[in-house]
């Protein structure tokens, strides 16, 4: 098994093209830490689509972070038999299900805009709004808008439905809690992974906590009717569809109310950090940041 650690996927997904090249600070913190990957696969090679790499000729499973376009055009450039990746059309689907007005059944809060007025007319009734770019993720592709559009407001919402064809909208919350339910979807159907805690900035992933799913879940105050419906929504709108890893994030807000933040099609930090804490008990209460210390075994964490 080869693992690709691609942390550039959302900014691929954006993109759409096999020829796309992310920022280079993306790629170096592919090529530093894609050993990551090797805690939840410790048995596979683990490489990042930097540069040229040489690859097996014989066949074999290929698990990267996430796929995309971009990342399949790399793999046949290497040499990698297409046969061992998803099909175009598959591809395509799986993209289209990362567009964020995919999962607005999830979000009554939210709602897909394409003109200045609408913001300003939202504005006059929630004065604090968040605006997000349907092909972003990790904090990417958000802004904020308080009281008054901006004349680089009203430039951002022109270019992101220029290439993405709106921008979801929504309040924006004073948020107690980030948090993310992970799952697997595979041929028997859902399979749940468990819980993670994390921090942000701004909307911006900053490490997770390690915590046991159980304590997670109370911290938060988890719902379970919530899981209820969100597994029941997953199987009957992506399990169709979509084959791999899953995670949805979700904001606890300062009332207590919880609402689905974003659905990432991929590998997350938070399965990383789950499988780190089975190995280090120890480590109970810490944070975790993603960086090439947290996966030498040399190194004390702590």
């Amino acid at each position: 098994m080869i693992c690709i650690f691609n942390p550039e996927h959302d900014l691929c997904l954006a993109n759409g093209g096999r020829n796309y090249v992310p920022p280079a600070s993306a790629r170096m913190f592919a090529a530093e830490s894609c050993g990551l990957m090797g805690l939840l696969y410790p048995s596979a090679r683990c490489i990042s689509a930097t540069g040229a790499a040489t690859l097996p000729e014989e066949d074999g499973p290929i698990v990267p972070w996430g796929w995309d376009m971009t990342l399949k055009g790399w793999l046949l450039r290497q040499g990698v038999p297409e046969r061992l990746m998803p099909s175009d059309a598959m591809l395509a689907d799986w993209r289209e299900l990362q567009h964020r007005t995919s999962w607005l059944p999830l979000q009554p809060h939210s709602r897909a805009v394409t003109t200045h007025g609408e913001i300003e007319r939202l504005l006059t009734h929630c004065p604090d709004l968040v605006m997000k770019a349907p092909w972003s993720g990790s904090g990417r592709g958000l802004r904020w808008v308080s009281g008054k559009m901006t004349d680089h407001d009203r430039a951002w919402l022109d270019r992101v439905v220029r290439t993405q064809r709106c921008v979801i909208v929504e309040q924006r919350w004073v948020v107690s809690y980030d948090y993310a339910i992970e799952y697997c979807i595979d041929a028997e159907g859902l399979t749940f992974g468990g819980f993670s805690l994390f921090d942000t900035a701004n909307g911006v992933y900053r490490g997770n906590r390690l915590l046991p799913d159980e304590e997670i879940a109370s911290i938060v105050g988890f719902q379970p009717e919530l899981r209820t419906s969100l597994e029941s929504w997953l199987m009957e709108n992506v399990a169709q569809r979509y084959r791999g890893p899953l995670g949805v994030d979700i904001i606890r807000d300062s009332e207590g109310n919880h609402h689905v933040a974003e659905i990432n099609l991929r590998h997350t930090m938070g399965m990383i950090a789950h499988a780190y804490f089975a190995l280090h008990q120890e480590l109970k209460g810490k944070v975790f940041v993603p960086t090439v210390k947290y996966y030498s075994s040399d190194v004390d964490n702590r």
